[in-house]
């Protein structure tokens, strides 16, 4: 009877969000799926940058005189914004996703992932609002608060709120599950930086470019997936498994623990601080690349994309606009590939074990970038493209594996506050890598260095990267017995989180447990077989709800896919 008058958890509270027995766990990727396509729209923000740097003059940017100090240039009206300037929105966006992502990884946990979805859906559109607004009153500080600040936050948020959601729902396949989420945040551009592009088709009028309508309609857009998939978010319940899943023995594989280590605890192993390693020189390789994809192909072949035997300072204007689609071609490739790269890899890597999967990582990648050089040399455009191709599926399957990779050293029970704080390796890599790579090349041409030659000791520097990567993977080894909680640790520890989300003193707490075991598992009668558990609020069931879950973010992926594969024909045509 008092069972029947306890308090009922929160609509937002994990307790709300705990699933049916029945429950379909194909369910839960979609609704990942649907965060991390809008908040990977941070990787093609470059698609803004030109209409911003020309809102004022028009064709001809108008430049702010040099007179005019650091802080009037933030306010000024008159002038047009550097694209330099916009750039910082861009690493702005991955400083603040990997510290908010440490910083709010352990109330993630606690909150479940419902709220924290909700949460990241109003930091990313609101920063897109603010912005919108910004670009509205030429404020480009506005940008940086709204969109990098703000939104950054936001991408933290989404990018680890499905992590230890997702681990729990596919303990037989970690890699596979986390892949198929975080395989969005790659593919978020694929689908974002067409469609603003047409945004500012539409809006554009010869006073505007269109790009503040276009932030708000996107704002929009991104606020209706991202709320639907934080709604979608289910978490098992707890001793939940998979039918017929039967936990790898430990003499198997010492890497998998079936233990659990505090989240305040495993920042202090040396576990970690190794993991840390080999995000952030795996990642430092791949995105200095990135971000300098198009420039490279385009100064190091030059004329021999179009067929001319001539470098590329010999191009006229007409022929470098023939190259740069070419160059726009190999960057959508690599984009395929760093999707690819975080379904395949990952899901590789539930075979290949984390450790073995970073070791190919790190030696195949040492091989290829030191390939790069000869490759550029011998003019071979194929060969380069292909090589680099392989480089970057490495580069997205390091982000989709490294979540599975903490699961089976530290456990699952903090893994997404464990995630979280792991991420400012990314923060790191953003900074190093693409510093490394412009540093490097504006050196080599100003000591008189062929540009087609100027990336060839880039490449032998982030060979170097991934062979201290692959140091730091070799000393990888099982947590100490000393670091892992006790059973009755770990239980204390649930305990004290839906304490915490339902705030209510002992007796009243006692009570909700109470609710909660009558509502998920009624007694059988004597002589009956066990009555099943009652599905839990909000469950969802059955074929169709799988089909439309699966097409709603699969229909723009696929767009986006074929987008893609159109500008990359322009490499092989």
């Amino acid at each position: 009877m008092v069972a029947a008058f306890a308090p009922q958890p929160h609509f937002l509270s994990r307790e709300r969000t705990i699933a049916a027995p029945a429950y379909n766990r194909w369910l839960v990727p979609p609704a990942a799926l649907a965060i991390h396509l809008c908040i990977g729209m941070a990787y093609g923000f470059s698609v803004f940058w030109l209409p911003l740097s020309r809102i004022v003059g028009g064709a001809q940017p108008k430049e702010c005189p040099e007179t005019l100090g650091f802080f009037a240039t933030l306010v000024a009206t008159d002038c047009d914004w550097k694209i330099s300037w916009l750039g910082w929105t861009f690493t702005l966006f991955f400083v603040f996703l990997g510290s908010s992502a440490a910083v709010f990884g352990h109330w993630l946990e606690t909150a479940g992932p419902r709220k924290a979805g909700l949460a990241a859906a109003c930091c990313w559109c609101g920063g897109l609002l603010i912005s919108a607004l910004g670009v509205y009153l030429h404020q480009i500080w506005m940008l940086w608060i709204g969109s990098g600040v703000i939104g950054g936050i936001g991408l933290g948020l989404g990018y680890i709120s499905p992590v230890s959601t997702l681990i729990k729902w596919f303990p037989d396949r970690r890699g596979l599950a986390t892949g198929l989420a975080i395989m969005g945040f790659g593919g978020g551009a694929m689908i974002g930086a067409p469609l603003a592009d047409r945004l500012m088709s539409v809006y554009a009028t010869p006073a505007s470019p269109g790009v503040w309508q276009t932030f708000v309609t996107l704002a929009a857009i991104y606020f209706a997936f991202m709320v639907a998939g934080a709604l979608g978010y289910r978490v098992p319940s707890e001793g939940w498994a998979p039918e017929g899943f039967t936990p790898p023995a430990a003499a198997k594989n010492a890497l998998v623990t079936h233990r659990h280590v505090h989240l305040d605890v495993a920042w202090k192993t040396p576990q970690f601080w190794l993991l840390w390693g080999v995000l952030c020189l795996n990642v430092s390789a791949g995105i200095g690349v990135l971000g300098m994809a198009s420039p490279m192909l385009q100064e190091v072949f030059g004329g021999k994309l179009i067929g001319l035997d001539i470098g590329f300072d010999q191009l006229n204007a007409d022929q470098k606009k023939q190259i740069a689609a070419i160059a726009a071609g190999f960057t959508g490739l690599l984009s395929l590939c760093n999707i690819g790269g975080r379904i395949g890899w990952a899901s590789a890597s539930d075979a290949f074990g984390r450790k073995a999967t970073y070791a190919i990582f790190f030696v195949l990648g040492l091989v290829l970038y030191s390939t790069i050089p000869f490759a550029a040399k011998g003019g071979m455009v194929a060969v380069f493209v292909l090589l680099f191709a392989v480089i970057i599926t490495m580069y997205g399957g390091g982000f989709a594996t490294i979540p599975a990779y903490l699961a089976d050293i530290f456990g699952t029970h903090h893994v997404g506050a464990i995630h979280g704080r792991l991420l400012t390796a990314w923060s790191t890599a953003g900074v190093l890598g693409p510093v490394l790579v412009n540093y490097i090349r504006e050196y080599q041409l100003a000591h008189g260095v062929a540009r087609e030659a100027a990336y060839n000791q880039t490449m032998y520097v982030l060979a170097g990267l991934l062979l201290l990567g692959l140091v730091c993977n070799l000393l990888v080894r099982p947590c100490a017995d000393k670091y892992y909680m006790s059973d009755e640790e770990v239980a204390a520890q649930k305990h004290i989180s839906v304490a915490e989300v339902v705030k209510e003193d002992d007796d009243i707490h006692a009570d909700f447990e109470d609710f909660v075991e009558e509502e998920q598992e009624p007694a059988a009668t004597d002589g009956d077989p066990p009555v099943a558990a009652k599905p839990a609020r909000g469950s969802i069931g059955g074929l169709l709800p799988l089909i439309l879950a699966w097409t709603a973010v699969g229909a723009p992926l696929a767009w986006g896919v074929w987008i893609t594969l159109l500008k990359t024909a322009a490499l092989f045509c």
